[in-house]
């Protein structure tokens, strides 16, 4: 069995693919894990969240070419 990796997706990016990766790593719709992480930002405030999406667009790399 391959070995899944994080990354930011190409494919699946409304705005740095961060999101899209992570569907991609649970084999999920990108749809639902966005309006997940938005329902999650409404109750845990907006400022961690959007800390949170930036420290990840940084850190997790992009994807290679698809």
């Amino acid at each position: 069995m391959a070995k899944k990796k994080l990354r930011r997706s190409k494919k699946e990016k409304i705005i740095s693919g961060v999101l899209g990766g992570v569907a991609e790593y649970l084999d999920a719709d990108p749809t639902i894990v966005r309006i997940v992480w938005l329902v999650a930002l409404a109750f845990t405030g907006f400022i961690p969240g959007i800390a949170l999406y930036t420290i990840a667009t940084i850190v997790v790399p992009q994807a290679r070419g698809e």
